[in-house]
């Protein structure tokens, strides 16, 4: 039987492969996924290998065949982009030393982001406050960063306002994380020209935003 070692190297040299091909048929070339960055994938491995060291049987439980980590690998790549390597390696390290149970990825953003931030990112609940107590007109807003904004009109600004944290919380980190993986892959947010405020869209009646509500939640699942 291979040892632990043997296992790891495996798996370490299998996921390179996977971030830059295809399952789909030989001649599409335009539906692979864009090769991710070296240093980013070498830094998943690290974190798939030391969560193999530390939660060994439920590893393999979670994990039971090459493809299977493979696919766990390419999920978190892309989850975990916008975070550096040292940031991702403290949230392992951070996992590791707060749980006894292998993280889902869900904990592991939560520990990434626990830890300081890139590029001068806010927490997710540092920016759901701010967006929530930015004063109108919410263009003319010293923002800490033009992701907030972003995340904050995505969500909408009339349900921050006056729609229960519980609810409109998690739909301001659905946003607010999935621009954060945007600027990790390169995207450039910009904060609105101020003088354009008047041609901004009025905020929605409640009945509408009570039905965006319900799209949003049923989009998300939250009503399961």
């Amino acid at each position: 039987m291979e040892n632990n070692n043997d296992l790891i190297d495996q798996a370490v040299r299998g996921v390179a492969p996977s971030s830059t091909n295809s399952a789909t048929a030989a001649g599409r070339p335009s539906e692979r996924p864009e090769p991710l960055p070296e240093h980013l994938v070498d830094t998943i491995n690290q974190v798939f290998a030391l969560f193999r060291l530390n939660f060994h049987n439920q590893f393999y439980s979670a994990y039971s065949d090459t493809d299977l980590l493979n696919q766990a690998k390419r999920l978190w790549l892309d989850a975990l982009a916008h975070f550096d390597r040292d940031q991702i390696l403290l949230g392992a390290k951070r996992v590791i030393e707060t749980s006894d149970y292998l993280p889902t990825l869900n904990r592991m953003l939560q520990c990434c982001e626990a830890c300081q931030n890139p590029a001068g990112l806010p927490s997710p609940r540092s920016a759901y406050l701010e967006a929530c107590n930015a004063p109108s007109p919410k263009t003319t807003h010293h923002w800490s960063h033009p992701v907030v904004y972003h995340a904050g009109l995505a969500t909408g600004w009339y349900l921050l306002a006056h729609e229960a944290e519980a609810v409109s919380y998690p739909l301001f980190l659905d946003h607010y994380r999935r621009l954060c993986r945007e600027l990790g892959k390169g995207r450039q947010l910009a904060l609105p020209d101020p003088a354009r405020e008047a041609a901004e869209k009025p905020p929605l009646s409640r009945e509408a935003s009570r039905q965006r509500l319900a799209e949003l939640k049923a989009d998300l699942k939250l009503d399961e």
